[in-house]
């Protein structure tokens, strides 16, 4: 019988987050994979936590991992924690789950602290609808690829940046996206815990004289409908009706429902339409 991977939430910065359930759990598993055995052996041993760690990183997360499912199916219980937070968020926790699930190995997650849902709380912003997307990534066509995205993102969007790129993703997010509102937040549970609320032009005017430090958790307010809406009218009435009405009927839609669907864009009625392209069709002696 195989063992099971526990998940295990850690602090994210105060240690009196830390649930008493992953206490006993990393103390009765067999191993701890622990992203940075470094930093994990303080948090291990302010709670008293013996049991033996290995590391799993992104650098070796695909060779260690199908060791641990090999653990894992010689029937040890292996948990599995990151440096703060929730593992397999932004990490690369995933790999383990994935082939855990693969191998036909029992996971289970312990909730608790996670970077992105504490700064999305905290933001200010509409917390009904979200979609996290981690850090952006380094390729630059590859980033492009997402920035397009996200400028017609309607949801509130949560990304992680640390403190040497904030500035030049700040700048990225404000040419792709226009102006937005804001959140940024760091040192989150902490002592001297920073929840900033401004736009994207504030943010870059605050940080022309100010240094960032600490990781961040940027909480960014969603294209709203109504923006999208005026985009949609403006590129509405830069064409013609015959090109509206070619649009809709391009997308499969017969004549008369296209003329229902151009007429409601315009906010005028389907006989003002119908009207028009009969018009159209006399002067162009059809």
């Amino acid at each position: 019988m195989s063992g099971t991977l526990y998940l295990c939430a850690t602090p994210i910065g105060n240690l009196g987050d830390m649930t008493p359930r992953v206490v006993e759990t990393l103390q009765k598993v067999d191993v701890i994979a622990a992203e940075d055995t470094r930093n994990s052996i303080k948090l291990l041993n302010h709670f008293d936590i013996h049991t033996p760690m290995t590391s799993y990183h992104e650098y070796n997360k695909v060779e260690k991992a199908r060791q641990l499912v090999g653990q894992l199916l010689g029937g040890q219980d292996i948990a599995l924690i990151t440096d703060a937070g929730t593992p397999a968020i932004s990490d690369p926790g995933e790999v383990l789950v994935r082939m855990c699930q693969e191998s036909g190995v029992p996971v289970t997650s312990l909730p608790g602290p996670a970077a992105c849902i504490t700064a999305l709380t905290l933001s200010g912003l509409s917390t009904r609808r979200f979609c996290f997307e981690g850090f952006l990534p380094a390729d630059k066509k590859e980033r492009a690829e997402i920035l397009k995205e996200l400028s017609e993102e309607s949801r509130t969007v949560i990304l992680y940046e640390a403190p040497h790129h904030l500035v030049q993703t700040l700048n990225c997010l404000y040419e792709a996206l226009g102006e937005r509102r804001i959140t940024l937040c760091r040192e989150l549970t902490k002592r001297f815990e920073t929840v900033f609320r401004t736009t994207l032009a504030g943010a870059l005017k605050y940080y022309e004289t100010e240094e960032p430090k600490g990781e961040y958790v940027l909480v960014l307010e969603g294209k709203s409908r109504e923006t999208k809406r005026q985009e949609e009218i403006a590129s509405w009435e830069s064409m013609s009706v015959e090109e509206h009405m070619a649009r809709y009927e391009g997308q499969g839609m017969d004549h008369k429902e296209a003329m229902k669907q151009v007429a409601k864009d315009r906010g005028v009625g389907k006989r003002d339409i119908y009207r028009y392209l009969e018009e159209a069709k006399e002067q162009h002696g059809e």
